[in-house]
């Protein structure tokens, strides 16, 4: 029984507004308190931004960059509130924690023109993993606000290759589930309140090889735009797409002034038609 309810919360979770996941999850636990573990660690809620108080940067919190109450840094590698013995990446792995903070910060600027990335990793028995979350938000101009939440947790293990591939380098295998909260809300005089919003969960695994030519980083990075690309387009036909043809079917976009005139037109046209036949059958 408690795996239907798990089910049936975490379906209901999926089609709620995104916005409001922090309250609808509240809600739910407190319906079900026996869900309270897996709900927590099944639902991905919006990510939410600190500041770096030693270097003056903006941060994303998740679950991957806690210990207890403390969140980690990933540009001071540093845990606000202050924890001295806080899970820290091994030091080869936090040189490309690094790396990846700034390549995904190019990354982030270049597609979503502002807005916060992190990158967290930390160290598995056969490779790594790590965590690209990134966060965009509305200005609220124009009436218009909303928010995009991407959160991608990858898994790198190592593939033992044999004497004659070391040559050409090493083989990694990537495991990249892609998490994609999106909302939008408008509130204009003419068309009034909507919201709009949802989210998407896609997994994929590839095999690539790892060299100078193509680090971890740049193997990641292709997947993580690819991912990306597909989930937008995915949102764009479901979301967009078809609210604009149930609008587009339930009101017409034409006035009412080109509706009484095409109305008129055709009218026109029958009674011509009418007459024409009537002097027919007269001959």
């Amino acid at each position: 029984m408690t795996e239907q309810q798990l089910d049936c919360a975490l379906d209901l979770m999926r089609r709620l507004p995104p916005q409001q996941i922090e309250k609808n999850l509240s809600d739910l636990i407190d319906l079900v308190p026996s869900l309270c573990e897996d709900l927590l660690s099944s639902v991905d809620q919006p990510l939410k931004i600190a500041r770096d108080k030693n270097l003056g940067k903006d941060y994303l919190l998740c679950d991957y960059n806690r210990d207890g109450d403390s969140y980690r840094s990933p540009w001071s590698n540093t845990y606000d509130p202050p924890l001295d013995d806080g899970a820290m990446p091994s030091d080869r792995l936090r040189k490309l924690e690094i790396d990846a903070n700034e390549a995904f910060d190019q990354y982030r600027e270049m597609y979503f023109e502002g807005g916060v990335s992190s990158v967290y990793l930390w160290d598995l028995e056969h490779g790594f993993a790590g965590v690209i979350l990134i966060k965009k938000a509305g200005d609220g101009s124009k009436k218009i606000k909303g928010c995009w939440d991407s959160i991608h947790v990858v898994e790198v293990q190592t593939v033992l290759v044999s004497k004659k591939e070391k040559s050409s380098g090493r083989s990694a295998h990537y495991k990249l589930t892609s998490t994609v909260m999106l909302w939008l809300q408008t509130n204009k005089s003419g068309s009034g309140t909507m919201n709009l919003g949802g989210s998407l969960t896609r997994q994929i695994e590839s095999d690539s090889n790892v060299n100078e030519a193509n680090p971890h980083i740049a193997n990641i990075g292709k997947l993580v735009e690819d991912m990306e690309n597909k989930i937008r387009n995915t949102l764009n036909e479901i979301y967009f797409g078809k609210t604009k043809d149930i609008v587009n079917g339930l009101r017409s976009v034409q006035s009412l002034t080109e509706q009484r005139q095409q109305a008129d037109l055709r009218n026109d046209l029958a009674k011509a038609l009418q007459k024409r036949q009537a002097k027919g059958s007269d001959i």
